[in-house]
C-alpha cells in the first residue's frame, strides 16, 4: 500500500486520524522515520488547514521529529495548533499507539516574504554521478520499506577508504496525491546513518531525533529523484551527531537537517 492509498483510507479522529501502519513501512520494529514524519505532518495540515482562512495554511519551513517509542500496528495521530501568527503558524502532532506515544512533532508553517538577504553556501558534492548514470543499489538487505516503496542510486564514485558519508539519489515508487512537503518528509529520512559504513554488520542504531529545515516553500524535482546526503561528524558514548541535506536533480538544495542516533555497539 503507498502512502497515499493509506491516507485516503485514514479514519476521521477528533483532531487527527487513525491508521493501521503497513509492515511494508516498516524498520526493523518501527515504522520507517520518514513514515511516521510524513504521518505527524499530514495531522498537522489537516488542523492547520481549519481556519486558516481563504489563503490556506502556509507552506512547511521547518520541523522537530522525536522518535520517543516505536511506532507498530493501529496508531492515532492527533495535532493541535499552538499559535496562529500573522506569517506563522506553530503546529505540535502526536503518533500513539496502544502502548502510549511513539513520536512527537513540531512543525512551523511560514508565508514567504520580502527579504534584502540572498544567501546560498549549500551546494551539491562536487563529484556527484548523474542520476541517469548512478548505479542502482541492491535491496537484497536493505529495510522492507526501502525495498517496497523507494527506488535507489548510489551518487558518488566508492573510495578505498572508508567514511561516516552516504550519498544516494533516491526516489518514492508511487508518488500519487501527495502534498509536495508530505513527499519531502517521507522521502528525507531514507538513507541509514552517516556513521553506518564504520560500524560492524549488525549494529542496531536507532534515530532518535530529526530536525529538518525547508530551504524552499515548494519542492518540486525531476522525475523524482532527489540527491540526498548524510555525514556523522561527531560520535561518542553511543550517540552520532548527523548532518543531513536533499538536493534536487538541478542541484538546488531543498532540504538542510540535523539527526541524533543512537549507536547500540
Amino acid at each position: 500500500m503507498s502512502f497515499g492509498e493509506l491516507m485516503a483510507g485514514a479514519e476521521p479522529r477528533d483532531g487527527g486520524f487513525a491508521l493501521t501502519v503497513p509492515e511494508t513501512w516498516y524498520q526493523g520494529r518501527t515504522a520507517y522515520g520518514g513514515f511516521s514524519s510524513a504521518v505527524a505532518l499530514e495531522a498537522a495540515r489537516l488542523v492547520g488547514s481549519e481556519g486558516a482562512g481563504s489563503e490556506g495554511l502556509a507552506q512547511l519551513r521547518s520541523a522537530q521529529i522525536s522518535f520517543v517509542a516505536p511506532l507498530t500496528g493501529p496508531v492515532e495521530a492527533r495535532a493541535r495548533v499552538l499559535r496562529r501568527g500573522k506569517n506563522a503558524t506553530w503546529i505540535s502532532a502526536e503518533l500513539a499507539t496502544e502502548g502510549g506515544v511513539a513520536t512527537t512533532a513540531s512543525f512551523a508553517f511560514m508565508k514567504p516574504v520580502d527579504s534584502a538577504l540572498h544567501l546560498n553556501e549549500l551546494p551539491p558534492p562536487p563529484d556527484v554521478i548523474p542520476v541517469d548514470q548512478a548505479l542502482p543499489f541492491a535491496m537484497k538487505h536493505s529495510p522492507t520499506f526501502l525495498r517496497e516503496h523507494f527506488e535507489v542510486r548510489f551518487a558518488l564514485p566508492r573510495g578505498e577508504e572508508k567514511r561516516p558519508e552516504l550519498c544516494w539519489w533516491v526516489r518514492l515508487k508511487d508518488r500519487n496525491g501527495l502534498h509536495p512537503m508530505t513527499e519531502t518528509m517521507l522521502v528525507g529520512d531514507a538513507l541509514p546513518p552517516g556513521v553506518l559504513p564504520l560500524l560492524n554488520p549488525g549494529v542496531p542504531v536507532s534515530s532518535m531525533t530529526w530536525l529538518v529545515n525547508l530551504l524552499t516553500p515548494s519542492p518540486a524535482t525531476r522525475d523524482g529523484w532527489w540527491l540526498m546526503r548524510v555525514v556523522g561528524d561527531f560520535a561518542e558514548q553511543g550517540c552520532s551527531n548527523e548532518p543531513m541535506a536533499i538536493w534536487n536533480a538541478d542541484g538546488e538544495p531543498v532540504v538542510s537537517g540535523m539527526q541524533a542516533v543512537a549507536v547500540f555497539g
